[in-house]
């Protein structure tokens, strides 16, 4: 009997070999899978955008501001105006428009003294503006975040940081982030102060209640051509293991920050981490190899060669697809590709039922059962 047990154990040993080395990348050197929970990411998410925190500066009016504009012993002048789309606003008794987008709160109380006295309304003009509602600079988070989300940026604000405002990520989120920017004809920061210049590079005040379009002032100009995005793909695995603060990019108003979801596959039964884990992207390659790999690997009662996938339909309809795992990690048959929510359950030699009923799977995955994510370190 002894050499048949030293030939189990070989045959073991080497099934564990092979189950590990599927679930590492080929180029992966000295990397290894390290499973989270998602709390865990999210929590390292919370952590890393607070240090990654930027420092802040003077709020830069933008269209769609609400300001609260107050000319002392005036109050006749003093109002609430809304910054219009064109970035100008109207004033009583001021026959033009002031164009005041691209301010600071401090810049935009200056000009507006300049006009009220080069005008001869008020002698010694006090002007105070505030910023009362700030709705220039959204930030769209959507996709698989916790809290989808539009954040109105006040200062310079990293990717980390608008995905814990967003609640972190959800337990199906992918590994990639993925940005659509609008273009700009202007490159400078639209979050970064102006210097004043001199009156003549100042945006030409409007008329009051009259907007002037390019092709009205000139009819034999072409219009404007639609404004095209930029499309940054970040992985959020690398951003956060790395730590490189060029991954961690600096967000403009108009962004839209997609979280794509991936999909999760379960494995539940005779295995030593059953759970759900969360494929990398929705093109992730799964197999019942790897996924066993990230289970810990089947239990000594394991009745591999009774396994099956319980997958659902175009439909919505379940079906039990049986898998020789036997087979499959003897490399006498292949391996099975998974797809997201597939379940892949393995029955257990010692129990009364050989098998579980998709019911009674679903009951199981809905106690409570724990999900992982993978990451390379």
């Amino acid at each position: 009997m002894q050499p048949v047990r030293l030939g189990a154990l070989v045959s073991f040993c080497a099934s564990a070999v092979l189950l590990v080395s599927l679930v590492l990348p080929p180029s992966s050197g000295a990397q290894q899978a390290v499973l989270e929970t998602p709390q865990q990411v999210n929590d390292r998410i919370h952590s890393m955008s607070a240090a990654a925190r930027v420092m802040p500066h003077d709020y830069v009016i933008g269209n769609g501001d609400l300001l609260d504009l107050e000319i002392f012993d005036v109050k006749e002048l003093s109002r609430e105006v809304r910054v219009s789309q064109t970035g100008s606003i109207g004033i009583p008794l001021v026959s033009v428009r002031l164009h005041v987008a691209g301010l600071t709160e401090i810049q935009a109380e200056q000009k507006i003294s300049e006009v009220l006295e080069s005008g001869g309304l008020v002698s010694h003009a006090e002007v105070s503006v505030t910023v009362k509602e700030r709705k220039s600079k959204p930030i769209t988070v959507v996709g698989a975040v916790s809290h989808p989300m539009v954040y109105q940026a006040d200062r310079p604000v990293t990717l980390l940081e608008v995905l814990a405002e967003a609640g972190g990520v959800a337990n199906d989120a992918s590994d990639t982030v993925i940005v659509n920017r609008p273009s700009q004809e202007a490159s400078s920061d639209p979050l970064e102060p102006p210097a004043i210049g001199p009156e003549g590079s100042a945006p030409v005040a409007e008329p009051s209640g009259t907007a002037v379009s390019k092709s009205s002032a000139n009819p034999a100009a072409p219009a404007d051509p639609p404004a095209l995005s930029n499309t940054i793909t970040i992985n959020l695995n690398e951003l956060m293991e790395s730590g490189d603060a060029a991954n961690n990019i600096i967000l403009q108003a108009g962004d839209i920050v997609t979280v794509p979801h991936s999909g999760i596959v379960y494995v539940l039964g005779a295995v030593s981490r059953p759970g759900g884990f969360v494929l990398a992207n929705d093109r992730g390659q799964m197999t019942t190899l790897k996924v066993l790999a990230l289970a810990g690997g089947l239990n000594s009662t394991a009745k591999k060669d009774h396994a099956v996938i319980v997958r659902k339909d175009a439909q919505g309809q379940q079906h039990e697809v049986a898998v020789d795992l036997k087979k499959v990690m003897a490399r006498h048959a292949e391996d099975v590709q998974l797809q997201p929510s597939d379940i892949l359950y393995v029955p257990d030699s010692a129990a009364r039922k050989a098998m579980l009923r998709t019911v009674e799977l679903g009951i199981a995955l809905g106690t409570g059962i724990a999900l992982y994510r993978v990451a390379y370190r």
